[in-house]
């Protein structure tokens, strides 16, 4: 019991059994966080690992205190939060920058509404552009920086307040693969070389290898609603050497297990009747699966995922959508961490343009939400629906996923299949 009691005084940073749902336009709840629970210890850097949907950006707002969970309990300090989390910073994935501050004035404005004194405001603001190597660009505007120098900025802003969490959401998502490299190393050499805060650093990533870098604990989480799988220690050593075997082997244990829940070899158990039940739309659109059965085609008709995802340089849990959404058309089928092209994928490739569209068009009416709202359009004497019926089928069959998302995607493949026109003025669809 003491061991326990000391466990949890430790943790700078708690979540317990915390959910959250927000509400629709239309009203209705869309849940994307289920039964969180997590703490985040002192002296540790802890990476949220998961596919788009499953509440990375919402977990940090909510340990940021800038959300309230629906349901559960944040605690600072073992003592539940309220407002505000005053441990925290946070580095934005998009910069963030005032265009019109100065890179020092970026930084001093937030320290000035800390309400810090100006000697105060001065030598942190010197100090931690120092830091981040901005001291000879100080007096630039954003306009005047790359992306790696503007993210630069948005980290020296964070640690100005010195924070004992430093939360970082995909930080380095939007600057090139040798800035994001060399911000990652610099961003560890700041954390571990320092007595000061910030103690421990939450990072939420969709690029496993860089996870596997810097992180002490993996967090991998399943998406509508967001849970835990699993989390899994990183004991790697520091510093770490990204073509090392065991960095090598950790990345693909990575692979393993977020592959085998997005591809399983078996089928989910249904949780509905076949009749009644409507599958999500992977999120990708027809350019992108018929570019990965071509490059099928061009290997020999197979490959495994992790290469395809570095062949492509597509983020990996993107690349897994692709491949959901080839698989759900019929073209691939994926065996452990092998995609497969399989003979009506072939089939496909081979085809003119106008069989192309046919066999799409077959591929699509065998998925329930195209069947359903085809035979829809049928019934119609004018052969046309207005959109909301489409968007309220959605809705209704598939609360917990992004409808506006499910419906464009809806869209991108009905009109490549040539199965219906769009009017987007009217907001009607159409047989063609």
């Amino acid at each position: 019991m003491t061991t326990e009691l000391t466990a949890v005084a430790e943790n700078l940073c708690e979540l317990r059994d915390v959910s959250h749902v927000f509400t629709l336009p239309n009203g209705r709840p869309l849940r994307v966080l289920a039964n969180i629970n997590l703490a985040i210890q002192p002296r540790e850097i802890l990476a949220l690992l998961g596919p788009s949907g499953c509440g990375k950006s919402t977990l940090v707002r909510i340990l940021a205190g800038l959300i309230r969970p629906t349901a559960g309990q944040v605690l600072y300090h073992n003592q539940e939060l309220q407002g505000l989390n005053p441990a925290t910073a946070i580095v934005f994935q998009t910069f963030a920058l005032y265009p019109w501050l100065t890179a020092r004035e970026n930084v001093e404005i937030v320290l000035r509404a800390a309400g810090l004194s100006s000697d105060e405001v001065q030598a942190r603001t010197e100090r931690v552009l120092h830091l981040v190597g901005l001291a000879s660009f100080e007096e630039s505007y954003p306009r005047e920086l790359s992306g790696g120098m503007k993210q630069r900025v948005g980290i020296a802003r964070a640690l100005a307040l010195e924070p004992e969490i430093l939360l970082m959401d995909e930080p380095f998502s939007q600057v090139d693969a040798l800035t994001a490299q060399s911000l990652r190393a610099e961003l560890l050499d700041i954390w571990s070389a320092t007595e000061r805060n910030p103690s421990s650093i939450l990072l939420v990533s969709h690029d496993i290898q860089e996870v596997v870098y810097l992180a002490d604990r993996i967090v991998i989480l399943s998406a509508n609603p967001g849970r835990i799988r699993t989390i899994l220690p990183n004991q790697l050593p520091r510093p770490r050497d990204y073509r090392s075997p065991a960095f090598i082997v950790m990345v693909e244990q990575l692979h393993d297990i977020i592959a085998g829940h997005e591809l399983p070899d078996e089928p989910r158990p249904p949780t509905a009747p076949a009749a009644q039940r409507l599958e999500p739309l992977p999120e990708a659109t027809p350019s992108e699966i018929l570019g990965l059965l071509e490059y099928l085609d061009a290997r020999g008709g197979s490959e495994d995922v992790f290469r395809i995802a570095i062949d492509t340089r597509r983020p990996f849990d993107h690349l897994l959508r692709v491949v959901a959404a080839a698989e759900l058309l019929g073209f691939v089928d994926t065996p452990k961490r092998l995609v497969v092209l399989n003979p009506l994928g072939r089939r496909f490739l081979n085809a003119p343009t106008s069989d192309r569209k046919a066999i799409w068009r077959e591929q699509l009416l065998r998925i329930e939400l195209f069947r359903l709202v085809y035979t829809a359009l049928q019934q119609q004497p004018d052969r046309s629906l207005d959109q909301d019926f489409v968007l309220e089928t959605i809705i209704l069959h598939l609360p917990e996923e992004n409808y506006q998302r499910l419906f464009d995607t809806f869209l991108h493949w009905a009109r490549f299949g040539e199965l219906l026109s769009y009017d987007e003025v009217r907001g009607t669809l159409k047989l063609v």
